[in-house]
């Protein structure tokens, strides 16, 4: 590959990307880049394809059009046995947290290791017990998931998706559904780790105030485009009116609160009749 395609400091490069699903085309020739060591945001109302972009970024998806690079590689062009190293150099914080029901919150985070890696179980010990340490969860190593508060679940899916010492971290919506305390322990957490272990981080949320504390850049996405880029507070100081309608939860602006219909008067009097 040409290293010319992208600047050198990024571990994920994007160009020229375009998806489509049936006739309904989701992403329309846009080109990103993710910043070694670095936490990067997509945002963008619901169905804007936000988790089909990080589908793409990991091989699931095929693009119509474009490339994607993930460490100097391009992803869709990897012989399947790459494409799997790639991977398992990339951890995933799905959103509902996806943890196996039937093992223990032990066996969950030891579950990678234990299929990728050949290390003896005493080892496997050591590092389930550090990356639950680090997640501040040790002492609920023997509980089952159905014990968990939906805080701790998600949690418990980070110390799983760091186990194996990735690169890159995926976050898909992880602040959803978690109350106040859950999601500043979160976003403590997600910023914590991603300084302490060296990673690279992109997060997919519409959580605004959250993902703005954390993110270093932040990419929003709107009907297949970028709709606007830039750091946290260029965001926030955008002269869009419609990053300023996302950012700030108007209910009306460019993104209208009725949806297209006829004449509200006509509608009611079908017969044309006014009084």
């Amino acid at each position: 590959m040409d290293n010319s395609v992208y600047p050198q400091n990024s571990l994920v490069s994007v160009r020229n990307l375009t998806f489509s699903r049936g006739d309904k085309k989701i992403f329309d020739d846009i080109s990103l880049d993710f910043e070694r060591g670095k936490i990067t945001a997509i945002m963008g109302p619901s169905g804007t394809g936000k988790t089909t972009l990080l589908k793409l970024i990991g091989g699931q998806l095929f693009p119509d059009q474009g490339a994607i690079f993930v460490d100097n590689e391009n992803v869709h062009q990897l012989p399947r046995s790459q494409l799997y190293n790639l991977r398992k150099r990339i951890g995933m914080l799905f959103q509902s947290g996806a943890l196996l029901t039937d093992m223990s919150v032990y066996d969950n985070v030891a579950f990678p290791l234990r299929e990728h890696t050949h290390l003896p179980e005493s080892m496997i010990r050591t590092l389930v017990l550090m990356r639950l340490q680090s997640v501040g969860l040790r002492g609920a190593r023997d509980l089952m998931p159905s014990q968990l508060s939906g805080g701790m679940a998600r949690r418990i899916a980070l110390a799983r998706a760091i186990v194996l010492d990735p690169m890159m971290i995926l976050y898909d919506e992880p602040f959803t559904g978690q109350d106040p305390i859950s999601m500043g322990v979160l976003v403590h957490l997600i910023k914590s780790l991603n300084n302490t272990l060296g990673l690279t981080s992109i997060i997919v949320s519409h959580d605004v105030h959250e993902t703005s504390v954390i993110a270093d850049y932040i990419y929003v996405i709107s009907e297949g485009k970028i709709a606007g880029q830039g750091t946290p507070e260029e965001i926030r100081h955008s002269t869009s009116p419609w990053i300023q309608q996302f950012m700030t939860g108007a209910a009306d602006g460019p993104v209208h609160f009725h949806y297209p219909a006829k004449d509200y008067i006509d509608d009611l009097l079908p017969s044309g009749k006014r009084y």
